[in-house]
């Protein structure tokens, strides 16, 4: 189903009646709640084997439960009173709003430096790690691991030192993943791209074995013994845009010769892919253009809407040979370094560090398999303690900001409000909620943060008896133009310890699908693109995403013989309203020589108010793994200072 087809529609002050209604429940308890003490206050069940946050199937990533007292901060902030509830008996050193990498990367890094120091660390899902999310799933006896959110660590080659040093401390080695990740697994079992036409949008359903998305570029798949001019012609086009496509991937010639080479990066920075398709590859049939929509997949915009050179140089669509660039002949690091659950485990490792109750591996490989003690995150004699289910309302200095030694953070849990208070705050959570929480930052800095506009995202894990229809077919993932997912794949083949990934066709195996929300209409900014994105994802029901799951792999792999009831074995959706921190809109925005540079949103954002440092990939502009970490570092630094 298309995104214009599932628009919310709003209210005239831009709230959905869905927002609305949940804001003024949950606003309505938290207005009702009396000035407490902790005793008074139900105690929070340590979690049973049931409740084990990773083995969640259904809706997981934002699931409900964990933003709507957010909401309901943003809609309705005077039910929400600063100072008011139950006092937590403990006082902290430092107390971190958010438990994702960023998180608990900083308290990694303070607990380092002062390690008698008392730390809280606030979580407002019911596990941690933020978008690094482990899901799990037992089929026929065999427990299958997928990941959630956060891939992978992306060239660790060129980490900054502390970030390599942080990694190697708990037991992260980089170098593991040459032997973890079967780099034959694909070309074994000739598994190669392909892409997916379905009978709705393109009148016939066809999957035609072409990558067309870039997915050889960072999964080492089979290469088809198709030639591109008959490997169009099996697609669902009419005669002028089979031609066209044609002409597209397979053009060698300079197609903009009045660029000269030394500005040709810099040009296909100002315009957009679909501009370097018209205005120098001739494209003109909208076909060709409905292929290539959403193929700049990660981006979070259609290609109207992405650069020329973030389609061509990140997103790797068709079209480099035609810019009259020379070959690209850099040795690049292989895309390999993914434990199974993607970056969770790294966050793991974190938690594990500062609470050895949950677990004790020694490295990576021993995590992979843990199942990890939940119930010994938040005990009254741990140095290091993580509260799950609980989102901070307020976060205010005990006096005047430049002097103050102490800051309460007002918190919600399990429909309870309760203060804690801290020496330091490190807020790591969403830049957008903070001008919230935290009312008395100066005003430029809150505009600054609620310019952060997350790039909505869907990743969807699914859970097969089998990979026999894969196998059938030759391929081994493919990109899905119209489709509600924009592509599905067999997840990455990696072994690590006990933990060893499907051989045989007949195993169990995870299939992982994306997308990427993102409003259509024109003369939208990219803010508003993606918060038409989030609207639209948080108003569908995992219902709705389950069935279209199911609709899109039933006729993808029919013709391998899948068998929807027979083949699937569970699925678990990770939605993230707020995933992807906000990257600039190279189109309109400035873009200046220094990342750090204070014209930046991003580094105004970040500014040390007090007691109170801010971290989070969101003040880096930059969602990748390495920026969460150092981003937690620089904030302890400047509280340390």
């Amino acid at each position: 189903m298309s995104d214009e087809k599932k628009e919310v529609h709003p209210r005239k002050d831009g709230i959905s009646r869905r927002d609305f209604v949940h804001g003024l429940t949950a606003a309505g308890i938290i207005a009702s709640l009396p000035e407490q003490s902790m005793a008074d206050l139900p105690a929070s069940p340590r979690l049973s084997a049931t409740e084990y946050p990773p083995a969640k199937t259904g809706l997981r990533g934002n699931h409900d439960g964990s933003w709507e007292v957010a909401h309901s901060l943003v809609r309705s902030p005077e039910h929400f009173k600063a100072g008011q509830g139950a006092r937590d008996k403990e006082s902290y050193d430092l107390l971190v709003v958010g438990g994702g990498i960023s998180g608990l990367a900083a308290a990694y890094f303070y607990k380092k430096s002062q390690p008698d120091a008392r730390i809280l660390i606030l979580e407002n899902h019911d596990d941690f790690g933020g978008h690094a999310k482990r899901n799990e799933f037992s089929v026929a006896g065999k427990q299958l691991v997928g990941y959630g959110g956060s891939q992978t660590m992306e060239e660790p080659s060129d980490y900054s030192q502390v970030v390599k040093d942080l990694l190697n401390d708990i037991g992260v080695r980089p170098e593991e993943f040459y032997q973890a990740y079967d780099q034959t697994f694909y070309k074994e079992h000739d598994l190669g791209g392909g892409v997916f036409f379905n009978r709705g949008d393109w009148g016939r359903s066809a999957m035609v074995k072409l990558d067309v998305g870039g997915l050889s570029d960072y999964m080492p798949l089979a290469p088809t013994s198709l030639s591109v001019a008959d490997a169009v012609m099996d697609m669902p086009l009419s005669a002028p845009a089979k031609s066209e496509f044609i002409r597209l991937m397979t053009e060698t010639r300079d197609c903009m010769p009045e660029i000269p080479v030394a500005d040709k990066r810099w040009y296909l920075s100002t315009i957009s892919y679909k501009t370097f398709l018209e205005r120098h590859l001739g494209i003109k049939e909208a076909e060709v253009f409905r292929v290539l929509e959403d193929l700049a997949s990660d981006t979070g915009m259609s290609i109207a809407n992405v650069t020329a050179s973030a389609a061509i140089f990140y997103s790797v669509l068709p079209g480099y040979n035609a810019t009259g660039l020379p070959p690209d002949h850099e040795e690049y690091e292989p895309y390999i370094h993914h434990f199974p659950d993607g970056n969770a485990t790294v966050a793991r490792l974190l938690v594990s560090s500062l609470i050895p109750a949950f677990a004790s591996p020694t490295d990576g490989e021993g995590m992979v398999g843990v199942h990890g003690n939940y119930a010994g995150l938040d005990q009254a004699d741990n140095d290091v303690c993580l509260r799950l289910g609980s989102t901070a309302v307020n976060v205010a200095h005990k006096g005047d900001p430049g002097t103050a030694r102490e800051v309460e953070v007002t918190y919600v849990k399990d429909s309870y409000q309760y203060i804690a208070t801290a020496k330091k705050v490190v807020l790591a959570c969403y830049h957008s909620i903070i001008p919230a929480i935290c009312p008395s930052l100066p005003s430029t800095q809150k505009t600054a943060l609620a310019s952060q506009v997350k790039t909505p995202i869907l990743y969807t894990n699914v859970a097969l008896t089998n990979w026999r229809a894969w196998k059938e077919m030759g391929i081994g993932a493919f990109v899905a133009p119209g489709s509600y997912h924009v592509n599905a794949m067999i997840d990455f083949p990696v072994s690590m310890g006990d933990y060893q990934f499907a051989q045989s066709p007949d195993d169990p195996i995870v299939i992982h699908m994306e997308k990427f929300p993102h409003g259509r209409a024109p003369g939208l900014s990219k803010r508003d693109r993606l918060r038409q994105g989030r609207r639209n994802l948080l108003a569908t029901p995992f219902s709705e995403i389950e069935h279209q799951i199911k609709l899109q792999l039933g006729e993808a792999l029919a013709p391998g013989g899948f068998d929807i009831a027979r083949d699937i074995a569970g699925i678990t959706v990770n939605r993230w309203a707020h995933g992807y921190s906000y990257y600039y809109d190279e189109l309109v925005e400035d873009l200046y020589d220094d990342w750090g540079d204070p014209r930046y949103p991003h580094v105004q954002a970040r500014q040390l108010f007090g007691q109170i440092a801010i971290a989070n990939s969101d003040a880096d502009a930059n969602a990748m793994l390495q920026a969460a970490i150092e981003q937690g570092y620089r904030a302890v630094q400047e509280l340390l200072a």
